[in-house]
């Protein structure tokens, strides 16, 4: 009788023995997380009014399929995934405001979960479900997560991509794993471009393997240039756009990069005292500290780097996806200080009291268009109030960006006013910017009375095109003006129509 003898399993570096893990525990690893960044991003989720962003998405999404091809074909290609995404989601679920930033919340609150699942991976189940709750409690969190942007998703496709990229390496054989690490890629650059600089955290790890398997270069060098195909042509695209889209970027100096932090984690506090965590994060092994502190920091400095060129891509909130890292050292560094659970606690509850104050400022009516706040909502219940049929509006379009589509979506959608100086829509010719009546003057119907909507305090006619304002003066006084923050309302009656009186 032969014996056949056992082969021992694959090594499984980053698989943590949880046997003695009960199921309940392992379920909480990740649900608890999960739960707690769900009931933070839903606590004010539907209060602060849309940004000009979101309101960019709520155009996006409205338009047909075909419409948004053709649109990201000429500008916003990078963001063009997350247009059909949402497309898709408001078919089914309509434009609220609370339907427009569900998505994003989902995605912050599966970040958490993934984030534990991560670090239970690299450092252990206590740093694993620390990293989750910090996580969770980092006020960006909370603040992208309640808003209708790529941002919180992107969160989520980086974090799954990099668990998926530490499965495969526990089997490199195995085909299937390396081809979901690819398409978590994939997915996380056709979101977003700049996030694909994960990959740099990813190759150190992979070295690090390679070392003891050289075919494993092969293995992930296949899965990457699977990424790179569907991706160039995408990222190609999006450069040719890019000038028009961040021109308005400043290159950054080196006291922006030392400033960054405060700006990703939407907290001075918050970043100081995760970072503080994560210097103190300890491991058996080089390859999570390696892993977290190049993904916490290359990405960074690369943006940085190449924001030096003729175009600048330094914002804090297109590295967004570096906070779960810090989340796991932060993890690793309070389960290395804190043997206790109680003594654990206590820092969670001291750093959830000083982010406090920060969190409360991001549910303000109007913190996500800060710094100049606009109330779309106050302009538009002021028309609906006093609004009469036959009506037409007139919106300031000379250095104000989206206006009309904020006072527009807070109006009742069976509301129907002529834009009068409108010649075509953005939707009509696949942009984001309007086409305006060339010849004011012979764009007026002889409307009796027009809604002007102007951004500032400034005297109406002086806050829009020249041109515009000299057509409506000749033609209309100003019969009444409400402000409202950030903006005026005013109503503008035919000069005949008040029987001659003088313009004011």
């Amino acid at each position: 009788m032969v014996i056949a003898a056992q082969l021992p399993p694959p090594r499984e570096e980053f698989r943590p023995d949880v046997a003695d893990t009960p199921a309940r525990g392992r379920v909480m690893l990740w649900l608890g997380p999960l739960a707690l960044a769900l009931g933070l991003g839903a606590f004010g989720l539907t209060g602060s009014l849309l940004s000009r962003d979101e309101l960019v998405t709520w155009d996006m999404a409205g338009r047909d399929t075909d419409r948004i091809l053709a649109t990201v074909r000429n500008v916003d290609a990078v963001h063009g995934t997350y247009y059909l995404l949402m497309h898709g989601w408001v078919e089914l679920f309509g434009d609220s405001v609370l339907s427009l930033r569900l998505p994003s919340l989902f995605a912050a609150a599966g970040a958490a979960g993934v984030v534990a699942l991560l670090g239970n991976r690299l450092f252990g189940y206590r740093a694993g479900i620390l990293a989750g709750i910090l996580f969770a409690l980092v006020p960006a969190v909370s603040r992208y997560g309640q808003e209708a942007r790529s941002y919180a998703l992107v969160m989520l496709a980086v974090a799954l991509a990099t668990l998926l990229l530490l499965r495969a390496l526990d089997r490199p054989r195995g085909p299937w794993r390396w081809a979901a690490y690819a398409l978590a890629l994939a997915v996380t650059g056709l979101l977003h471009l700049i996030a694909l600089s994960v990959v740099t955290a990813h190759v150190c790890l992979v070295a690090v393997h390679a070392r003891r398997d050289r075919f494993l270069w092969w293995r992930a060098g296949l899965a990457l240039a699977a990424v790179a195909a569907v991706v160039v042509p995408f990222a190609l695209l999006g450069r040719s756009q890019v000038g028009r889209q961040l021109y308005w970027v400043p290159a950054p100096d080196g006291w922006a990069l030392l400033f960054l932090p405060g700006e990703v984690f939407a907290s001075a506090v918050g970043a100081g005292a995760l970072i503080a965590l994560a210097l103190a994060a300890r491991s058996e092994r080089r390859a999570p500290l390696l892993l977290c502190g190049t993904w916490a920091l290359l990405p960074p400095a690369l943006v940085w780097a190449v924001s030096h060129g003729e175009v600048s891509y330094f914002r804090g909130v297109y590295v967004l996806f570096t906070l779960p890292a810090w989340a796991l050292l932060a993890g690793s560094g309070l389960a290395s200080a804190r043997r206790s659970w109680k003594a654990a606690a206590s820092v969670v509850v001291a750093l959830a009291l000083l982010t406090l104050p920060d969190q409360r400022l991001l549910r303000q009516p109007f913190e996500h268009n800060a710094p100049v706040p606009l109330d779309y909502a106050a302009a538009a219940e002021v028309i609906e109030r006093l609004h009469r049929p036959g009506d037409a509006v007139v919106y300031d379009r000379f250095d104000s960006w989206q206006l009309d589509g904020g006072v527009r979506y807070y109006l009742p959608r069976e509301l129907k006013l002529r834009d009068v100086f409108l010649a075509r829509t953005p939707a009509e010719i696949d942009d984001l910017y309007t086409v305006q009546c060339p010849v004011p003057e012979l764009c007026l119907k002889g409307e009796r009375r027009i809604w002007l909507l102007t951004q500032g305090t400034d005297f109406p006619f002086n806050a829009i095109d020249p041109a515009q304002a000299g057509a409506l003066r000749s033609r209309y006084r100003i019969s009444t003006s409400t402000q409202v923050t950030g903006m005026t309302v005013s109503l503008l009656e035919r000069n005949d129509a008040a029987g001659g009186a003088r313009q004011s």
